[in-house]
This record gives C-alpha cells, sequence and structure tokens, in this order.
C-alpha cells in the first residue's frame, strides 16, 4: 500500500512539474509588433526628400518675399546661380530673411532690414 502510494505522489509530482516547464516547440502568443510606415519619398511639391541618419530634413515650402529679387542679385554677385530663387523663410515683416539654393549644393543666406539686405 505504502508502495502504490509512493508511485503515485511521484507521477502526480513528476506531472505537474512537466506542465510548468514551457514548451520548447511552439511559439508563445505575442502580440505582433505594430507596423512602420514606409518612409515618404517625395515632398508635398513633388520634391525628393532628403534624410540624415533616417531623420527627414524639414523642407519649407517657396514664398516670395518683397526683397527677392535684391536678394538673388546679391547671391548673383557672390557666385551662387540656380535654384527656385530666394524664398522667404522668416514671416514677412520689417526684417525677414531670405535662403536660396545654389547650382553648386550650396545655400545663401541674407537677412533684410527695410528692404535694405546683407548677406549672412
Amino acid at each position: 500500500m505504502k508502495r502504490s502510494l509512493l508511485i503515485l505522489l511521484c507521477s502526480t509530482s513528476f506531472l505537474s512539474a512537466c506542465s510548468w516547464v514551457p514548451s520548447l516547440g511552439k511559439p508563445r502568443d505575442e502580440a505582433p509588433a505594430p507596423r512602420q510606415p514606409a518612409p515618404r519619398t517625395t515632398a508635398d511639391d513633388g520634391t525628393p526628400l532628403a534624410y540624415v541618419d533616417g531623420v527627414e530634413i524639414q523642407k519649407v515650402p517657396f514664398r516670395a518675399g518683397v526683397s527677392s529679387a535684391t536678394v538673388e542679385k546679391l547671391a548673383r554677385q557672390q557666385g551662387c546661380t540656380g535654384g527656385w530663387g530666394a524664398g522667404l523663410v522668416s514671416e514677412p515683416g520689417p526684417v525677414e530673411v531670405y535662403r536660396m539654393a545654389c547650382e553648386n549644393g550650396k545655400v545663401f543666406m541674407a537677412r533684410c532690414e527695410l528692404k535694405q539686405c546683407k548677406a549672412m
């Protein structure tokens, strides 16, 4: 009688230990990783986007300002030509900042105060 009781206790402890060990063959039911949206390749105006270390560089839409022609002449004097021209970067007002992309890849910037422009 003692032997059958001992066998019964050993078998139940063995079965309970087997149910505690995680199964190696079956994957656990885990929530799938959220999908990342594909990175955009073009801006709203259709021009290609630029990325630096996986971070999108924000593009400022082109806006012509009161002193755009003056800044373009200033840029031409310093050897900067091409692109869309001088675009207003700041808000319109007494002090404005303009930016112009050059053919050689450089950027020309100018600050205009009451229509008097100087290269930055």
